[in-house]
């Protein structure tokens, strides 16, 4: 490797790298979320107490299956093929032209929502059984149990798999070349076919991927630290009973 060439390519193709780098994390970010988004309302679904008997119980059973179905295709098969299908092949066999970008976060969309929904339900399913009954108990239904009990813990539960899922995302859109988005991968390519240095441009392109992940990570990292609270605390004192308090409490008479 040649630090000359490095830095050449550096100062010539600087604007290429960081357009691609912009359009990778926009692609990541926007996926992400509304994979989250996805996985969150699959995750709830799935978790709903079946019916005894009647409509409700035959209808939740199909959804159920209609979304089992949909995370066991898109989390068996290889992101670059999904991007293949539903990009040519929707214009090959429904005339339906994407845009490559809108194209591309709706592949990494609904790929991170297949993954994100069994994380989404791991992460209810942690959560103390007694809780749902508790919740139960003073009149709750399913979906204010959710809201108000389940998902609060669940979130800090899942939010390293979430992060994890970040920067997988981060890396794999450069499996989205094949339908010319022009993320980082795709760039450098371009930028290695101009000059025939390949080793120096790629090089390039693992230390910019190398940095976006390391910052999600940091990122992510502090917000777990900050939902976790400080590792000790003091009582202030309208927190503490008085000894003469305690012994009333204990001798009311």
């Amino acid at each position: 490797m040649s630090l000359e060439w490095v830095t050449r390519i550096l100062s010539e193709y600087w604007t290429m790298f960081l357009r691609g780098a912009g359009i990778t994390l926009l692609i990541s970010i926007i996926g992400t979320v509304i994979g989250s988004l996805i996985g969150l309302c699959i995750g709830v679904i799935r978790t709903m107490p079946t019916p005894e008997r009647g409509i409700k119980r035959i209808s939740l059973k199909v959804v159920n299956a209609l979304l089992a179905s949909y995370i066991e295709f898109f989390r068996g098969t290889p992101m670059i093929v999904q991007a293949m299908v539903i990009f040519y092949g929707t214009a090959m066999a429904f005339n339906i032209h994407m845009d490559r970008l809108f194209a591309a976060i709706f592949i990494v969309s609904i790929n991170t929502g297949a993954y994100m929904a069994e994380i989404v339900r791991g992460g209810i399913i942690s959560v103390d059984r007694g809780q749902f009954e508790a919740a139960h108990a003073i009149g709750m239904n399913h979906l204010e149990t959710m809201l108000n009990v389940v998902l609060p813990q669940a979130i800090r539960n899942i939010l390293p798999a979430t992060g994890n899922e970040f920067v997988i995302n981060i890396k794999d859109t450069s499996v989205l070349n094949v339908i010319s988005v022009t993320e980082l991968y795709f760039q450098t390519k371009s930028v290695a076919g101009n000059n025939f240095r390949y080793f120096e441009a790629f090089f390039v392109a693992c230390i910019i991927y190398f940095i976006m992940t390391f910052t999600v990570t940091r990122i992510l990292r502090h917000l777990e630290r900050k939902m976790d609270g400080p590792e000790s605390y003091t009582l202030n004192q309208m927190q503490v009973a008085a000894p003469e308090d305690m012994f009333r409490l204990g001798n009311p008479n």
